[in-house]
């Protein structure tokens, strides 16, 4: 029998949402926090206590998951004067499943032993429909006791489940998997591009490619919802460009280059520029329907 402990959320978007649903659903005491109460009064209907900071949040829990949009808003929770930082208990556990900077990632598990706190970077890939579903795949860095002591918490709402290593792990699998994304987006692009030209139904060619070698997650979950003009955000664009923008950074830094998440980063860009930043990935195929 697996203690229910009282858990902390911080940043109730797209994904933390359904994760907070996952928590509130096994049993768990979730206290939340975002910016914008009114967007998170379905999960207050449901149990979860409200705080008026994320402070307040991780003085009252054990553990504190945090998923908020950019680093800037990462250093904003750990070192404001309403952070957790500054009101977080000793002996809390804090993960942030931000997809965020490996080196910031680094830095907040120092700091968090300064404190007495431990800290895991944990972002997630599979977006709001692995959210909804409980399936997201879930990569982790920091120390493998404190990961090994809430795996059962990250099989409430996780499918795929790795440790990768020490602090920044985390991140820089999670980069990995965006580089990976990013190139095959085009792909998947293109490919729906070329099926219409060639006066195919594209739904039909799905079928097939989408069970073959070609197979992948943006194509068997996003190409239908181009096909449909489904552009609401499993995964904002805006998002997107801020992870690609850290993979290049990164990459920069190791002296390596990345011509295919290259020219993603800035195709998106260009659909940003044009005011799509706040749909979902499997907008690119916008660049294609002219």
């Amino acid at each position: 029998m697996i203690e229910k402990k009282h858990i902390g959320f911080i940043g109730t978007g797209v994904m933390g949402k359904s994760i907070v649903k996952h928590l509130l659903s096994s049993g768990h005491k979730v206290s939340i926090f975002t910016r914008t109460k009114e967007k998170a009064q379905d999960l207050i209907d449901m149990g979860a206590k409200w705080a008026q900071s994320p402070g307040e949040v991780a003085s009252q829990v054990d553990v504190v998951f945090i998923m908020v949009g950019y680093p800037s808003d990462v250093e904003d929770v750990f070192y404001s004067e309403q952070g957790v930082f500054a009101n977080g208990k000793s002996g809390l556990i804090v993960v942030d499943l931000t997809t965020s900077k490996p080196t910031l990632a680094i830095e907040l598990y120092e700091k968090a032993l300064t404190y007495g706190m431990s800290l895991l970077d944990a972002p997630v890939s599979g977006g709001d429909v692995g959210a909804k579903l409980g399936k997201l795949s879930i990569m982790v860095g920091g120390d493998k006791e404190v990961f090994d002591s809430i795996t059962h918490l990250f099989k409430l709402f996780g499918e795929h489940i790795v440790y990768q290593g020490n602090a920044g792990a985390g991140q820089h699998t999670k980069m990995a998997n965006q580089i990976a994304i990013a190139s095959n987006m085009i792909a998947v692009c293109e490919a729906i591009t070329y099926a219409k030209k060639a006066k195919l139904n594209p739904e039909t060619v799905l079928q097939s490619i989408s069970m073959g070698a070609a197979g992948s997650w943006s194509l068997s979950n996003l190409a239908p919802r181009m096909l449909k003009d489904d552009f609401e955000p499993g995964f904002y664009i805006k998002h997107f460009i801020k992870d690609m923008g850290i993979a290049l950074d990164e990459a920069k830094t190791m002296g390596i280059q990345l011509p295919g998440l290259e020219m993603a980063y800035l195709m998106y860009q260009n659909l940003a520029e044009q005011g799509f930043e706040n749909e979902g990935t499997q907008s690119l195929i916008k660049a294609y329907n002219k």
